[in-house]
């Protein structure tokens, strides 16, 4: 975290220096009222006669060093909240990059609520922390030192009182921080229960409502913000019995302070000016001790969202980017050489055993096989979003970890069954993998995808605003928009993962006469769940239990395939059955 700080050196300098200055004029200001009490008023030096005009000069004084303070701690609030803010903006940048280097299975060992918590109320938690470092902590070691020495200028009597507050303050303290260290750690996890509970809910609300499962996930939710509760309020109750212990002590230590005072003032070592000041000195240097309290329950828990925040900026990408530049002829190219697959935490268990397949520039493959078979799971390792375990894929005749991400990523383009739209127009959520596409391109794609009539059909065509999710809109609709984002891409490499199973089967044949008649020269990888969406591919793959059982054309699986045959017949019995 102090690279970040280092940024902001001189914000980090000047916070503290005016709040010196701050602190100063507070000092001088009993110093001043000791005058006005012993000169001014009761006249000590005059033979008991007061001096108005004393007085009023003195506290024209007064006024001054407050003017001076106040600026100096308007200033120093200002530089201490420009470097905070600074500080985090960094901190939130570079997590949200980091975030989004990651490979799936490093976010997946965070929850999504986690993540969310850690670049919100973890990075607000740290920038407290600064902010009142830099500031709170000078003021209050000055307060509290500067005291100290401008109390026993007075009267070295008076330094016996804090020599025994002092040690009770810095016990408690040191008490009540080492008690809620562990605390804060357990709280900010039991907030992202919280928020992990919450977007769950948010996301899924239409399975919630559909399977009547209100009351289940209310309970859930009570049940993760009741934690929440339980444990900040364990920290409320350790610092609401450690402030008013400490006022305790802070009472008792001015009484003492008059009580001292008098038998000086009796005995003519002190005045009673002395007296009124060393009240303020004591309280100025025992609120110094509590503001520190503060201080370090601030730096607790923002020490506690550092280390969380550093998880996330120390964890280095699974996936980074190759270091060579790529040359190649090829264009469209994909092979799996002895590709075996698991995903981590899965036991062990294999995805996918020692897959050989090669795909030729141009080629429509189909991808086949029962649900779990790991048909997505092969094309996941394209793009690079996971790792094979063992073997090699290529792309173009060049192993993708030798790709920088960008450039092996610009290769492909992915339509996905569930279609992840933004709240932004219909325009712009197609033309999002490919900035600055003309309106005749979008349209291209759109009519490509069998997605122009019903934009058309819209009030404001391209430019409707989708909702949230793309609620406003159907499966079939959403899936078609989401074709469209990836036939606008032009990428040479372009994979349907089971991305038209909402679209009934005319739909989905004029499309696949598109991309036979306008997307010849990319090579296509299909997955889906109908053998009818797929019999015109170039080759068929069937996949079962994580191998290749079968690899041909319609008709030679017809003819050599009993899995092939199987998923067929069922298919064909289901349809009837439907019919009838």
């Amino acid at each position: 975290m102090l690279r970040y700080l280092k940024r902001y050196w001189y914000f980090v300098l000047l916070a503290p220096l005016f709040m010196v200055g701050e602190v100063l004029m507070d000092l001088a200001q009993p110093q001043l009222m000791s005058t006005i009490v012993d000169e001014g008023v009761l006249g000590l030096s005059n033979h008991n006669v007061g001096d108005l005009k004393l007085v009023i000069m003195t506290g024209l004084k007064m006024i001054g060093l407050v003017t001076i303070g106040g600026i100096c701690g308007v200033l120093s609030g200002v530089f201490a909240n420009l470097c905070s803010q600074n500080f985090g903006n960094d901190i939130r940048k570079d997590c949200f990059k980091r975030i989004m280097a990651l490979s799936f299975e490093q976010t997946d060992r965070f929850s999504t609520g986690s993540l969310v918590t850690r670049v919100t109320n973890d990075i607000t938690q740290v920038q407290n922390m600064v902010a009142m470092c830099i500031r709170g902590f000078v003021r209050n070691i000055m307060l509290f030192g500067g005291g100290i020495v401008c109390m026993l200028t007075l009267n070295l009597s008076f330094g016996a009182v804090i020599a025994c507050a002092l040690p009770f303050v810095i016990f408690m303290v040191i008490f009540f921080i080492a008690k809620a260290n562990p605390i804060f750690a357990v709280l900010q996890k039991k907030l992202d229960r919280v928020n992990s509970v919450m977007q769950e809910n948010v996301s899924g609300s239409r399975v919630v409502k559909a399977y009547v499962r209100e009351d289940y996930e209310k309970k859930r939710f009570g049940t993760a913000n009741k934690e929440l509760v339980d444990t900040q309020l364990r920290v409320l109750v350790l610092f609401s019995c450690m402030m008013p212990l400490m006022n305790i002590v802070m009472n008792l230590s001015v009484v003492a302070v008059i009580y001292v005072g008098s038998v000086q003032v009796k005995s003519g070592g002190a005045t009673p000016g002395n007296v009124m000041a060393a009240i303020t000195y004591v309280s100025q240097i025992l609120n110094g001790i509590m503001m520190m309290a503060m201080v370090f329950q601030n730096i607790s828990r923002g020490t506690a969202s550092a280390r969380r925040l550093n998880e996330v900026l120390e964890c280095e990408p699974v996936i980074a980017d190759g270091k060579q530049e790529i040359r190649t002829d090829i264009r469209g190219k994909i092979e799996f050489r002895d590709v075996s697959f698991s995903y981590p935490g899965g036991n062990g268990e294999s995805v996918l055993s020692h897959i050989n397949l090669t795909v030729e520039p141009g080629e429509t493959l189909a991808i086949l096989g029962a649900t779990g078979s790991g048909k997505s799971s092969l094309v996941n390792l394209i793009p690079r979003f996971y790792d094979p375990a063992e073997g090699t894929v290529l792309v173009d005749g060049v192993d993708v970890k030798e790709y920088p991400l960008k450039v092996l990523r610009d290769k492909v383009a992915i339509a996905l069954q569930k279609s992840e739209l933004f709240s932004t127009t219909i325009r712009e959520n197609i033309s999002w993998g490919r900035q600055g596409a003309s309106d005749g391109e979008i349209r291209k794609a759109a009519e490509a995808a069998q997605a122009s009539e019903f934009i058309e059909s819209k009030q404001s065509g391209y430019d409707t605003v989708v909702a949230e999710k793309g609620m406003s809109l159907s499966g079939g609709q959403k899936q078609r928009l989401s074709i469209s984002r990836a036939l606008l891409k032009d990428a040479e490499i372009l994979i349907f993962d089971d991305s038209t199973s909402a679209l009934d089967l005319k739909t989905e044949a004029r499309l696949y006469q598109e991309l036979r008649s306008h997307y010849a020269d990319v090579t296509k990888i299909i997955i889906a769940q109908r053998i009818a969406s797929v019999k015109g591919a170039d080759r068929i793959a069937v996949i079962d239990n994580g191998t290749i059982a079968a690899l041909g054309t319609h008709e030679e699986l017809m003819r050599s395939s009993e899995v092939y045959q199987d998923i067929y017949n069922s298919q064909l019995k289901g349809g009837a059955d439907h019919e009838q």
